[in-house]
């Protein structure tokens, strides 16, 4: 389980994360946030009327899932894990949710599923080359994202549509994590 737990914290490093939270920070650091809170936190991350009908889910500290709130609509979204650098909370239609499972295991995704996140509170800091990077290393391209939706799951041709670089412009759509079985587009939205 502390393996799990390394992988997702390193995860959430990119995109992303990518993916799972421990919680997020009420006012005061000792006390632990409120359900409403982290509702509010993970809610962010999509337009209102899907974070509206998202199931809410956290990740405990014993690496289990707890759902606050069943949805409606099919997107799953998270709170922000203020464990990792910049705002993180992300909202994921279940073929993403699936991309996020297989990086997290470190097993290839499910092929023909494409997926769609929305990260609209931001990103964070992280490597564009090393799927399980967790701080700024020699050559492993630390990067800097802003609010932005991702595409996971699609075929390689579809990325090669779209700048690949190690160190890309991250205010235009470039790929994330080029040429490895977890690379994605990020297409910023501001």
């Amino acid at each position: 389980m502390h393996e799990t737990n390394k992988i997702v914290s390193g995860m959430l490093l990119v995109t992303a994360a990518l993916v799972s939270t421990t919680s997020v920070q009420a006012a005061d650091s000792t006390t632990p946030p409120t359900d409403d809170q982290q509702i509010a936190s993970a809610m962010s991350a999509a337009p209102d009327k899907v974070a509206m009908g998202a199931t809410i889910v956290v990740m405990e500290a014993d690496g289990k899932m707890r759902t606050i709130r069943t949805g409606t609509n099919g997107f799953t979204c998270m709170p922000d894990n203020p464990a990792t650098p910049g705002p993180d909370p992300m909202c994921m239609d279940a073929n993403a949710m699936g991309w996020v499972h297989a990086w997290i295991a470190h097993q290839n995704p499910p092929a023909g599923k494409i997926g769609f996140m929305y990260m609209l509170s931001g990103g964070t800091d992280a490597s564009n080359t090393d799927p399980y990077a967790t701080k700024p290393q020699a050559g492993n391209h630390w990067i800097k994202t802003g609010p932005h939706v991702m595409i996971v799951g699609a075929d390689a041709s579809f990325y090669d549509a779209y700048p690949k670089s190690a160190d890309p412009d991250t205010s235009v759509p470039y790929v994330m994590f080029p040429g490895t079985p977890y690379q994605h587009l990020m297409a910023p939205v501001q």
